[in-house]
């Protein structure tokens, strides 16, 4: 049998190294990923300021895909962790093998939609008939090629449920960096390369994913891991379906209310003006570069407090997550101090429209005012997750980002115009990261009080047994 180095090392390591050990790998892949999605757009918006509301339409339905995926990787990494930490080797194998299937399943089916429906998808969200076609013609190669999307996305976190952060940091490098090539030798056909416009930049994001989605894969089912996989043995078991989406099912709902905020928000904006749809657009892109590296700071975290819950190891649960909300915190804070000091920088970056620069500014200071609270609101999310509740995160997305965001939004706007309705975003993040402290201390409170008592309990059998 394999000495289990990864896991073991997840209850022995000192914290505060072993969460950077395992993050820092995750944290520089998604900020190359959040450094292409800006670039991704950047291009498109020197195409045009329509383009770029276009791709701000489509991004809903990417969001929803990616929804799919990280709901699925983020099951399989606290299932695989726990399982891990409980010894039970055999069956982390097994959930790993249920996760191959299911995101080959998953591409299948959204590549069906994508040729049949991806029209009458983005007409969801615009009755302008340019847009659609833009956007229709982004969003059809996107879901095509779907695959492979979910191919690296959900295998990544196979491996990081075994606490291996460095392939998956590469896998998403391999991705990015390419993407970055192609896409202005697809958008503006460069060199021997026809100009496919914003179908360009649809494509370099296929055929990136594709190469990215072989190379995890050739890694994946190698025997140098500790998860090993052996497909022609599988036998499908809902029992394992039903625990991988414990956790994973609240995951992607969550990620569904991502899209739908966005989507309410291009409705609710663009009843003002046309431009600020494009605002969105560029928002979500830039905030990524501050909650990317919180995500993969969330990749190293999960594994570790979830191995130790399940090696009933409270005190260095208690600590990890301390440690974790406190880095979340300072990488949120920066993000802050930027938006707050260069937000014409940033949005001239796109297009130096001047509507859109002012627009552009005003949101970002406004809605940069939520981001001090929202690395600790992730990290805690993430500690329910690692747990193995995943219904507490998915209920404060709910309230976040649909119950309070977006009626906030339509009011504000309805009183103050425009550019009062930005501030909906810290009064949401605000209320909702107030109810994650109080919940989330009354879980842990519970479960380290349990085990205090099963600790007493073992001390007295041992002590009468003796």
């Amino acid at each position: 049998m394999k000495v289990n180095k990864n896991s073991s090392r997840l209850g022995e390591e000192a914290i505060i190294p072993l969460l950077l050990k395992l993050s820092i790998p995750a944290i520089i892949g998604m900020a190359v990923q959040a450094l292409y999605n800006v670039v991704d757009s950047i291009y498109i918006g020197h195409l045009s300021t329509e383009a770029l509301s276009a791709l701000s339409l489509a991004f809903p339905i990417q969001m929803v895909l990616i929804a799919v995926g990280v709901g699925t990787g983020v099951g399989a990494n606290s299932l695989i962790s726990r399982l891990l930490g409980k010894g039970e080797e055999h069956k982390a194998n097994n959930v790993a093998e249920h996760v191959v299937f299911t995101a080959i399943i998953y591409g299948i089916i959204t590549a069906i939609i994508g040729i049949f429906f991806a029209d009458d998808l983005i007409r969801i969200f615009t009755s302008s008939p340019n847009l659609i076609d833009m956007g229709t013609r982004y969003i059809r190669i996107i879901m095509i090629g779907s695959v492979a999307m979910f191919v690296p996305m959900i295998f990544n976190n196979i491996l990081r449920g075994e606490g291996n952060t460095f392939i998956p940091m590469l896998t998403m490098l391999i991705g990015a960096v390419i993407n970055m090539i192609l896409d202005p030798l697809m958008i503006f056909g460069i060199g021997f390369f026809p100009s496919f416009g914003v179908e360009g930049a649809a494509y370099a994001t296929v055929i990136s994913r594709i190469i990215s989605g072989t190379f995890i894969t050739r890694i994946i089912l190698s025997d140098k891991n500790q998860i090993q996989l052996k497909l022609e043995d599988f036998n499908f078991d809902l029992g394992i379906i039903k625990e991988l989406y414990q956790v994973g099912f609240p995951a992607m709902v969550m990620q569904i209310l991502a899209s739908i905020m966005m989507a309410g928000m291009n409705v609710i904006v663009a009843s003002y003006d046309t431009t600020a749809i494009a605002v969105v657009g560029i928002y979500f892109r830039l905030q990524s570069f501050v909650f990317m590296p919180v995500f993969g700071l969330g990749q190293g975290f999960m594994p570790i407090v979830g191995y130790n819950y399940g090696h009933n190891n409270p005190k260095r649960m208690k600590k990890t997550i301390i440690s974790g909300m406190s880095i979340g915190f300072i990488f949120t804070m920066v993000g802050f101090i930027i938006f707050q000091l260069f937000p014409e920088g940033l949005i001239r970056l796109f297009n130096g429209n001047q509507e859109l620069l002012e627009i552009g500014s005003t949101a970002l200071r406004r809605i940069s005012l939520a981001f001090p609270v929202i690395g600790i609101s992730l990290i805690g999310a993430t500690t329910f997750q690692s747990i193995g509740k995943g219904f507490p995160s998915l209920l404060l997305a709910l309230l976040r980002q649909i119950v309070l965001l977006l009626p906030v939004m339509y009011w504000l706007g309805e009183l103050y115009g425009l550019s009062a309705l930005w501030f909906a975003f810290p009064v949401a993040e605000g209320v909702s990261f107030i109810i994650l402290v109080f919940w989330l201390v009354s879980t842990l409170k519970d479960y380290f009080a349990k085990m205090r008592e099963d600790n007493v309990g073992e001390m007295v059998n041992v002590s009468n047994n003796s």
